[in-house]
């Protein structure tokens, strides 16, 4: 089961069609709602303080059975961390370990920041967020992981942890425990050599950005959490 949560950061509708016909299930933080509507879905859940939401779209959304929560303006979380704990736990109960995000880059820097500790704090508990927009598709690793890519494809590993120790295959600049650190910008802008991409994170935690076209992931059974 594809569980998708749309915030409510920058949004192409056009592309929003393609990448929502293959959600199962759609939880939209907030104004991720009216992103929705424009491109032809209506969520499965709608969640927030409903201050970005459109009067049309709640009208369409509670005519649609869709069921909706509204939390005060003044809280600890944000919209998008509600969604998520909703989408973790629809994940819980079906079994599954990925959950996709959309509509979670542009617009505000600041929660764009927050999406990714987001993604690190869920990357813990064990549970990926695949972050995707039209441009980029990222992700948290710890572990091993393999993947398809396209030749060309540029791809960018960055530590979230002081230090990472990565190791590469299909990468044009490899790496042997080769060691990431947080404040320096060595992985980024690597390229692709082939038909796919070999990853282990040996210690620490590293985000994996992929350009254009996004990968199609393959889980190896030395994958730790």
């Amino acid at each position: 089961m594809n569980i998708v949560v749309l915030a409510n950061g920058c949004w192409d509708p056009e592309w929003g069609k393609k990448a929502l016909g293959k959600a199962d299930y759609l939880i939209c933080a907030d104004g991720g709602a009216n992103h929705a509507l424009n491109s032809g879905y209506t969520p499965h859940q709608l969640i927030g303080d409903l201050d970005s939401v459109s009067r049309e779209t709640l009208t369409l959304c509670r005519k649609a059975g869709c069921s909706i929560e509204q939390f005060p303006r003044e809280k600890d979380e944000t919209d998008l961390e509600l969604a998520l704990l909703r989408a973790k736990e629809k994940a819980l109960a079906e079994g599954e370990r990925d959950i996709w995000l959309y509509g979670a880059t542009g617009k505000r820097i600041d929660h764009f920041m927050g999406n990714l500790a987001l993604m690190l704090g869920y990357a813990r508990q064990g549970i990926r967020i695949r972050l995707v927009d039209p441009e980029h598709e990222m992700w948290v690793l710890q572990g091993q992981e393999e993947f398809l890519t396209f030749k060309g494809q540029e791809l960018s590993l960055l530590a979230l942890s002081e230090r990472a120790v990565v190791s590469t295959r299909g990468l044009y600049y490899p790496l042997e425990h080769g060691a990431l650190r947080q404040d320096v910008p060595r992985g980024v802008s690597n390229v692709c050599l082939g038909e796919s991409v070999g990853i282990e994170v040996h210690e620490g935690w590293v985000l994996v950005v992929a350009l254009a076209g996004g990968c199609d992931l393959r889980r190896s059974p030395q994958r730790r959490r």
